[in-house]
């Protein structure tokens, strides 16, 4: 059914609905709509915006990819943790920051003697991925083509980077991080 098809239909339907020209109230919709596409267009950085031409000869502009999105776990302490993932950072109904790297879905193991990290960042290879250690946090950075992941990482406990070991498969990247070794106490004689 076409738009002025579904106009007429609505008319003779609903002839006492508010709104008495449909066509005028589409119109308002498709301005709401662009202005609110180019608002969300001003802030995305200029290598997420691509622009092709049809075989037609029509000019598209395609933008992203653009990812957002969280999970939610139950800490030991019984309350929720929610962890935000993604290339954009929402605040209320604005888009506060968009950047060209995604953040990956990341989760932190602390174990007896290790800290567990596992990521997920599809789209790369292991050559691609680069991690490094920096005064309790853990960096974590790929890029290959158009996909990059970016990820600092607050790590619960101090680990030794010298003894750990990395694993990346089917987009699952595993990185294992040995505690440092707490030094014992020793007793002190009362004289």
């Amino acid at each position: 059914m076409s738009e002025d098809e579904f106009s007429k239909w609505f008319r003779r339907r609903f002839p006492f609905f508010p709104i008495f020209d449909i066509d005028k109230y589409f119109e308002e919709m498709d301005r709401y709509f662009e202005d609110l596409f180019k608002k969300l267009g001003e802030g995305i950085p200029e290598n997420l915006i691509r622009e092709r031409v049809t075989p037609s000869g029509k000019r598209i502009r395609e933008i992203g990819p653009v990812v957002y999105g969280y999970s939610i776990t139950i800490g030991p302490d019984g309350k929720p943790k929610i962890r935000e993932f993604g290339n954009i950072k929402p605040s209320g109904r604005r888009i506060v920051e968009i950047s060209e790297s995604r953040e990956p879905v990341v989760d932190v193991i602390d174990e007896d003697e290790t800290i567990r990290v596992v990521a997920e960042m599809p789209g790369v290879e292991k050559e691609d991925i680069k991690l490094q250690c920096l005064d309790g946090k853990l960096e974590v950075k790929a890029e290959r083509g158009n996909r990059k992941y970016y990820k600092l990482i607050e790590l619960p406990a101090d680990v030794e980077p010298t003894a750990s070991k990395a694993t990346y498969k089917n987009g699952i990247l595993e990185v294992i991080l040995k505690k440092k070794a707490v030094a014992k106490g020793k007793p002190i004689k009362i004289e």
